[in-house]
């Protein structure tokens, strides 16, 4: 423990062996049991088809799902998934790895940003707060396109923040990784990667009259930079398929924000708890953070707000709304409350030491929650013996966290709540999801059709199941709902991988041999409208796996 508070407490540390330790903590707690859970549905089993398909066809340029065209995000998460696929296997924690790793390299800059700006110490706490904050922690273990974009946003804002300072030395090369970064974002989720960091880099300059960064900025050479890196997929793209600039730029980008099309409306106040759950266990902090802004107020905490501020104020009037959309504000909202930390622990004045006695009173009330929840609700989602172990996370963490405050002080207070968390992130999961995953998964069921169906067409009756293609590498006839597929379904020449509940029901009974995946709500139905019984041959949570021979 005296390790770590001389670690957290030195401010002249080497920049070197901090980035060492960070990536080291971090990158154990990111990969451990990283592909333990089946994949998530939908979106972890469509983004690891997508870049499979990609091998598969060796084609990276026109994107493709379940083999139809499928052009709602730009290609970077895709390519980085399928490098990571190529060299790892076709496995879970290959398709997650990549978040992992941006994950981590969205801390390890962090860091650097905050050591330039404010401090080695505010560096540290910075990162330890973005690594521990439950959304951010999460979504690094998981598929994600979020993380893609995040990692690359970040890199963009903290690159133009530390490129804008006065009497920055390298100010050129912070430059070009600004526009570098850029057009990686737009390569990673589209306009926004433009549209989001342009916003406040511009309000930034309007707001602190620094005309002069518009001179000092590279434009010409760093414009370039950026097409150079982010046109060639668009126009090549756009050449082998004249229908993606429509669907892409108006249905994915304006409609998608101006319009419900995509049935994700929320109100406007939808992030305010998003943001205060995600940053747990460092939410009780948010009042200093807020006085820290008042009493150290900068251009470069003024830069911060406003990375903060003008991506949650764009989501929150967007009629499309998802929980990981404001996952880049939390590097800057890190450092911010990194920051705040720093200078509160040392003091522990009468608000900051009721703010730690919160998120520890936080810990043990949950981990009692746990613990209890099992024996007092009827239908508990999770069993008592495996409550024991996130109630166990909980209660040591919060145990320990105390007497580390009372003890050592506020730097091991802190190193306390970020093991804390980051344990949480890698022990709850398994435990409180794991059933409602599996349940929903049909890795189970893969083993199945390799092995008694591996020339027999795979149908998903009723809708698309994502995770099928990837865990039997084939693909899949949809009987209902096209959903997300229905442009691809427009513009497949093969129309026969698509058919109405009806039509299959005929071929059912036709004598071709079938396997279906189907719920076992539709299979009383289905067995009233075919003459041929089906007959089931395996079955996973809610998920039957039923042949008509």
């Amino acid at each position: 423990m005296q390790f770590i508070t001389n670690f957290l407490t030195d401010r002249e540390g080497s920049a070197g062996r901090d980035l060492a330790v960070l990536a080291v903590v971090f990158g154990l707690f990111y990969t451990l049991f990283l592909g333990q859970l089946p994949l998530l549905e939908p979106d972890e089993g469509r983004y690891a088809e997508i870049p499979r398909e990609m091998l598969e066809r060796g084609d990276l340029v026109t994107t493709r799902l379940n083999h139809v065209k499928y052009f709602e995000k730009p290609p970077l998460h895709y390519w980085l998934n399928a490098a990571s696929q190529s060299v790892l296997g076709g496995s879970e924690f290959a398709v997650r790895f990549p978040s992992a790793l941006l994950g981590l390299f969205g801390i390890l800059m962090t860091y650097h940003a905050g050591r330039r700006v404010f401090g080695r110490r505010e560096g540290l706490y910075g990162a330890m707060v973005l690594g521990s904050s439950a959304l951010f922690a999460s979504l690094a273990r998981m598929n994600s396109i979020d993380m893609t974009l995040t990692c690359c946003m970040t890199a963009t804002l903290f690159s133009f923040l530390l490129a804008s300072r006065d009497g920055e030395e390298r100010k050129g090369l912070y430059y070009h990784l600004f526009y570098l970064f850029a057009a990686l974002t737009v390569l990673a989720k589209g306009l926004i990667g433009l549209v989001l960091p342009g916003g406040v880099v511009v309000l930034y300059i309007l707001l602190t009259r620094r005309w002069r960064l518009f001179a000092e900025m590279r434009l010409l050479s760093g414009v370039p930079l950026f097409l150079a890196v982010c046109a060639p997929w668009f126009v090549l793209v756009s050449l082998r398929n004249p229908e993606f600039a429509r669907f892409f730029f108006i249905h994915e980008h304006f409609e998608r924000f101006l319009t419900r099309v995509h049935g994700r409306y929320e109100p406007p106040w939808f992030f305010v708890p998003v943001l205060l759950g995600g940053v747990f266990p460092w939410t009780f902090f948010l009042p200093e953070t807020l006085r820290n802004l008042r009493s150290a107020w900068s251009r470069e905490r003024l830069f911060l707000l406003l990375w903060v501020g003008v991506i949650v104020l764009f989501f929150s009037v967007s009629s499309s709304k998802l929980i990981p959309y404001v996952l880049p504000v939390f590097p800057a909202l890190a450092l911010l409350v990194g920051a705040a930390l720093c200078g509160s622990s040392d003091s522990r004045d009468r608000a900051f030491k009721v703010q730690a006695g919160a998120s520890i009173l936080f810990l043990l009330l949950a981990g009692a929650g746990v613990l209890l929840y099992p024996h007092l609700v009827l239908k508990a989602r999770f069993a008592v013996g495996a409550a024991l172990v996130p109630a166990i996370v909980l209660l040591a963490g919060g145990m320990l966290s105390l007497w580390a405050w009372l003890k050592k002080g506020g730097a091991s207070l802190a190193a306390m709540l970020c093991l804390t968390a980051s344990l949480t992130a890698v022990a709850v999961p398994p435990v409180i999801f794991a059933r409602s995953i599996e349940k929903k998964s049909t890795r189970a069921l893969a083993p199945v059709i390799r092995e008694l169906f591996s020339g027999v067409p795979i149908v998903s009756y009723g809708y698309y199941r994502q995770d099928v293609p990837f865990y039997t590498g084939r693909r899949v006839i949809v009987a209902g709902n096209s959903g997300e597929l229905e442009f691809g379904r427009r513009h497949d020449p093969d129309k026969g991988w698509f058919i109405d509940p009806r039509s299959f029901c005929r071929m059912w009974d036709a004598g071709r041999p079938l396997v279906a995946l189907m719920s076992r709500t539709d299979l009383a139905l289905f067995r009233s409208v075919v003459r041929t019984p089906p007959r089931i041959a395996a079955a996973w949570g809610d998920t039957l796996l039923v042949s008509n021979k």
